[in-house]
């Protein structure tokens, strides 16, 4: 069994304005940085000793919302191109509108959440889902009997999310994935299961 502590990155602008990250390399805005030294601080409380290991995705807002946490637990980041967010190609840096007005077909399939459809440049909904599972699965293979913390992206967890609950690729997410929140999730095998889902009051919400 490993325990696996997902953190979703702090508040980017393109987080404020509804565009399309994927891999573009945004930093975090100032409420984004103040969310990731709050993380810091709430993982200080937990004390060090608590984590085996911290991952990160390689991109810059998760990296920066990584480094707080590092400090407090006293661990290195650990950067995993594998953890990126899913890459949505052409349609990055648009808003939904922008990608109705240009790439139409674009906008239908994620209206109607096609998990085969893939963005020119970018990976599909299916492509991203087994990018992560199986990326996830190596690090519980990794570190059996070990606690890890996950930095990485909305996609992401909504992927973790998925594969804990039985839920679909298809189906709509009914469930919050809150910047710089805190998710626990156990594997044993191939049995995911959540132990708890976006945590925030560290953030004071």
């Amino acid at each position: 069994m490993t325990r696996f502590c997902f953190v979703r990155h702090g508040e980017t602008d393109w987080n404020v304005e509804l565009r399309m990250q994927g891999h573009v390399d945004i930093p975090l805005n100032a409420k984004g940085l103040a969310q990731a030294d709050a993380l810091g601080r709430c993982f200080a409380e937990r004390g060090r000793g608590r984590a085996d290991a911290l991952y990160s995705s390689d991109l810059l807002r998760a990296r920066q919302t990584a480094q707080p946490i590092a400090d407090a637990l006293g661990l290195p980041v650990i950067p995993l191109v594998e953890l990126r967010e899913r890459g949505f190609g052409r349609c990055e840096g648009l808003v939904i509108a922008e990608i109705l007005e240009r790439f139409p077909e674009e906008a239908m399939a994620m209206k109607r959440r096609d998990a085969d459809h893939v963005p020119q440049g970018g990976e599909s909904r299916r492509q991203h889902h087994g990018r992560i599972r199986g990326c996830v699965r190596q690090l519980a293979e990794l570190h059996p009997s070990q606690t890890l913390v996950v930095v990485t992206h909305g996609g992401v967890l909504d992927v973790v999310y998925r594969m804990a609950s039985g839920l679909s690729i298809e189906a709509p997410r009914n469930y919050p994935i809150a910047n710089a929140s805190v998710n626990w999730v156990r594997i044993e095998g191939e049995k995911w299961s959540i132990e708890s889902w976006c945590e925030v009051a560290h953030l004071g919400c």
